[in-house]
């Protein structure tokens, strides 16, 4: 089995962002700052917000974790657009009633919208890009192959389509909803599956040598599991991410790029 390391890709943008940071920091006298809005209990989430703290702190990135009510969320986001000390927001989902996200996801400015979740967005989402800059990593190349994309959630399929669209890639699309998975998976040459459902790909629906990319997060047990089977691992003639340090170290990467990126705007303003 070849993996897809994220975390030995992730290392090496680790060390270029630290540089600009410094620059920001020494030559700008600008101090880049995101602010994460948390508005429901979720252990996935919590997981998630320590890995973002811990990498921010490593790259000197101030970090705000705001924990409020779902209802305070419009007012909170209104003040953090107009701090000019902070040069990200991200609304962190899913939320306790999920039917608003759109709505109070669109109340970031679009300038400080480092997750792209916003239709007037000045940045990528952070997960379709770090499976974008994964599959680069390991010149896994897109074109004229089979490109399946399991799942089309705000989050990372529905982006992630518009992105290999951009880049002159059609994926074909099944969801969990539709009946065509079974017959998809196995012609496919790449798969990139982000359903959230745990264990949805299973090792006899992988054609020999499949290219398959794990980008479903789901809390089972206790633990945080992705979308591919355990047993998928036993099978040596596939290219696939690891359980740990997958796209998931990627997606940290990606969004904190978008926030030095915005910060970088606001020193050559």
């Amino acid at each position: 089995m070849r993996s897809l390391n994220g975390r030995e890709l992730a290392e090496y943008i680790q060390e270029r962002q630290a540089k600009q940071v410094r620059s920001l920091r020494q030559s700008d006298k600008v101090v880049p700052k995101l602010a994460i809005v948390v508005a429901s209990n979720n252990p996935v989430i919590d997981v998630y917000m320590r890995l973002k703290q811990r990498y921010g702190q490593e790259i000197l990135v101030d970090v705000d974790v705001h924990r409020i009510n779902q209802a305070e969320v419009p007012t909170l986001v209104k003040k953090l657009n107009a701090d000019d000390t902070i040069h990200g927001i991200i609304i962190q989902l899913p939320l306790e009633d999920p039917t608003q996200t759109d709505e109070l996801t669109a109340l970031v400015a679009p300038g400080k919208d480092v997750d792209g979740l916003g239709s007037d967005a000045n940045f990528d989402p952070a997960t379709p890009l770090a499976v974008m800059w994964l599959l680069a990593g390991y010149n896994i190349e897109l074109r004229d192959k089979t490109v399946l994309l399991v799942g089309l959630g705000k989050l990372v399929g529905r982006p992630l389509q518009k992105l290999m669209v951009a880049s002159g890639i059609t994926p074909q699309v099944s969801t969990i909803e539709t009946a065509d998975l079974q017959e998809l998976c196995p012609l496919a040459d790449v798969i990139v599956s982000a359903t959230g459902v745990p264990g949805i790909i299973t090792p006899a629906m992988l054609k020999q040598k499949a290219v398959v990319v794990d980008a479903g997060v789901a809390s089972e047990g206790g633990k945080t599991v992705g979308d591919l089977a355990p047993e998928v691992y036993d099978r040596d003639d596939l290219t696939l991410t690891p359980t740990r340090g997958g796209v998931g170290p990627l997606t940290v990467c990606a969004l904190f790029d978008n926030v030095i990126i915005a910060a970088r705007r606001v020193a050559d303003a």
